[in-house]
């Protein structure tokens, strides 16, 4: 089957909105691929850091980003795991300066252009899912159903901040607030392929829904659409 037959979920949205979460869940219950495009900016940022390679370095990162060889898979548990080569490097691209560097190597043309056919090489049978944040203005334009999740500053700030207590790491709320704003800006305001909402994207707020009537939205969106075809 021609890959371009192979059906196609975006969900786009700024950091903290919850579209990692939805995408794993809507995979799952689909039985689709999943496609997390922010952790290959973490993969880069965290190789460059790894090397010695500045975060402004264009032409240097493009390169690094080119030969990295990455790997997405689960654990006995059903926990994503994410490998750079050989090793499994989940913890170290799920940290926040990972997560800073990310937003800062992601304004990079080269970096950018050098992941583009890496992401759409998981474009597989059955379907597949892909959260970022260009995913159904740059990857996938073509997608069946593209999804701009948002939710106010103020929540992305406290779920981030709740999952990083949860894990034991002690972060100040403040701190984070000022941290996505900095990110929203970034990538809001970049030159190359900027976070914007699809023309033909549905924009769903889930600040004050759960993970459990966001994922339940988008598997009815998903619905209608195979019903359409």
């Amino acid at each position: 089957m021609a890959v371009q037959t192979v059906p196609v979920v975006t969900i786009d949205g700024p950091s903290g909105s919850g579209k990692g979460t939805i995408a794993r869940r809507v995979a799952q219950a689909l039985g689709w691929h999943l496609l997390d495009s922010g952790a290959l900016y973490r993969l880069v940022a965290l190789a460059a850091a790894r090397r010695g390679i500045s975060q402004d370095d264009d032409a240097a990162l493009g390169a690094l980003a080119a030969e990295m060889r990455v790997r997405f898979d689960s654990n006995d548990a059903g926990e994503e795991r994410i490998w750079l080569g050989n090793e499994d490097v989940t913890d170290e691209v799920r940290t926040e300066d990972c997560g800073r560097g990310a937003s800062r190597v992601a304004v990079m043309p080269a970096v950018r252009q050098a992941l583009v056919g890496l992401q759409e090489s998981f474009r597989r049978m059955p379907g597949l899912v892909a959260d970022g944040r260009d995913m159904g203005t740059r990857i996938f334009p073509q997608a069946q159903v593209k999804v701009f999740l948002t939710a106010s500053p103020s929540e992305r700030a406290k779920r981030r901040h709740k999952q990083l207590k949860d894990k034991g790491i002690d972060v100040s709320l403040p701190a984070l607030s000022r941290d996505i704003e900095a990110r929203d800006k970034r990538d809001s305001e970049r030159s190359i392929d900027p976070l914007r909402p699809a023309d033909d994207a549905r924009e769903l707020d889930s600040s004050k829904l759960t993970i459990d009537e966001v994922s339940q939205l988008v598997l009815d969106w998903v619905g209608e659409r195979c019903k359409e075809s």
